[in-house]
């Protein structure tokens, strides 16, 4: 790929922009919410390659809760790091999914994330 990513990985990017700070969120959940379901592998791939250095990669997590890394390595220990930051507790390299895990409410499923009000304008 000639510098630009594809629309499937920018639509993926964006999926992992919205997972909020404390919550996480699995590979194949973010494909799925990118309309690519069953194409978690794909997920990895865009956030290897984001040339953007300011999507969250650290919300996501293996299908179980586990920490996407092996553990004691630099980027397991950085993750980690990163997720305690936020308050999300990991254990044993996993992290609970019914107590961290991102579920959209309804009208973010119906409408899309929040939109912010323009700055200085109320």
């Amino acid at each position: 790929m000639s510098g630009k990513l594809s629309d499937a990985a920018q639509r993926i990017l964006v999926v992992v922009r919205r997972v909020p700070r404390g919550r996480v969120a699995s590979y194949g959940q973010v494909a799925a919410e990118a309309g690519l379901k069953g194409r978690a592998r794909l997920v990895g791939w865009a956030l290897r390659h984001d040339p953007a250095d300011d999507t969250p990669w650290w919300r996501i997590m293996r299908a179980g809760g586990s920490l996407a890394f092996p553990r004691g390595s630099a980027p397991f220990e950085e993750q980690s790091r990163r997720l305690a930051r936020e308050g999300v507790v990991v254990n044993a390299g996993k992290v609970d999914l019914a107590r961290f895990g991102w579920k959209r409410s309804l009208d973010e499923q119906l409408w899309g994330p929040p939109v912010a009000a323009p700055r200085g304008k109320r």
